[in-house]
């Protein structure tokens, strides 16, 4: 029983640390996973294109949940392969989890009679299982499941909104990982008035704004420069930090982040112009 699915990166609206109240849009470049199902199998084995030793209990523990709730447990195999770099604050935890139990799904023939949301959930539920995640990150894992731009209660798990945004979108990932589980939470709540400002905006729409607003206020919480933000502000409708770092994403027409990324450019690390996406995941 084998399966493929893909699923997209994301950019932070609001960063989730300071109050569990989040939202992320998704970016069109994918993480994929192909999953062979076995019933003879002792457990999941996982794999990532590239990075031999990079760890795989996320995306094996997303296996055996999607077994385990919606087949008889099968063993079998995960390989992932990713657009998006690890630990980059775009996702790739989300994205590689989206991926792997849409996949498993898809190999169970059961990827069209669960609703996405649910599917999404599953993800969130292993990577908290395994430590990848602070908050759930169930914002992150709902705008790569869903596409467009969604706003959840990550106490609840709880999906408050979604919309379709279509931006050009310019992503910076510096050289170096930040990863989320290691996020320094209290400083994080600190902010937590900007939080609530944030989410105010993000609901009436001003998702630019908003988006700004969260990266000057979580890039001086988490110990990031502010600069690129402030870099980006006369071209950019909104820029803002991702997630915890070090990425960078900037929103609005391509010939204006034209401008923004002759500035990036300037940095080390990777600058790439992309798109949202609002087809989020799907078997491939």
């Amino acid at each position: 029983m084998d399966g493929r699915a893909a699923a997209p990166a994301a950019g932070t609206v609001l960063n989730a640390l300071a109050t569990g109240i989040g939202s992320a849009f998704a970016l069109d470049f994918d993480v994929t996973a192909e999953v062979s199902l076995d019933a003879a199998a002792d457990g999941v084995t996982g794999s990532v294109a590239d990075h031999p030793d990079a760890d795989t209990a996320l995306v094996e523990r997303c296996v055996s949940l999607v077994t385990d709730e919606y087949g008889h447990g099968e063993g079998g195999t995960v390989h992932t392969d990713s657009e998006v770099p690890l630990a980059s604050g775009l996702k790739s935890s989300s994205a590689a989890a989206n991926a792997t139990v849409l996949a498993t799904l898809d190999a169970l023939g059961e990827a069209e009679s669960v609703a996405r949301e649910d599917a999404a959930r599953l993800g969130v539920e292993a990577a908290r299982e395994v430590g990848v995640t602070v908050t759930g990150a169930f914002d992150d894992a709902s705008a790569s499941m869903l596409g467009g731009l969604t706003m959840t209660d990550n106490r609840e798990d709880d999906l408050l909104f979604r919309d379709e945004v279509e931006w050009a979108a310019l992503v910076w990932t510096p050289p170096e990982q930040s990863f989320s589980a290691d996020a320094d939470v209290e400083r994080c709540q600190r902010v937590a008035p900007m939080a609530d400002h944030v989410a105010d905006l993000a609901a009436d729409g001003e998702y630019g704004t908003a988006m700004t607003v969260n990266g000057l206020a979580f890039a001086a919480a988490l110990g990031h420069p502010t600069e690129p933000i402030v870099d980006a502000l006369p071209h950019a409708d909104g820029a803002s930090l991702s997630g915890t770092g070090p990425s960078y994403v900037a929103v609005g027409e391509e010939d204006a982040l034209q401008e923004v990324k002759s500035l990036w450019d300037e940095n080390p690390g990777t600058v790439r112009l992309t798109t949202t996406q609002l087809d989020g995941a799907r078997t491939t």
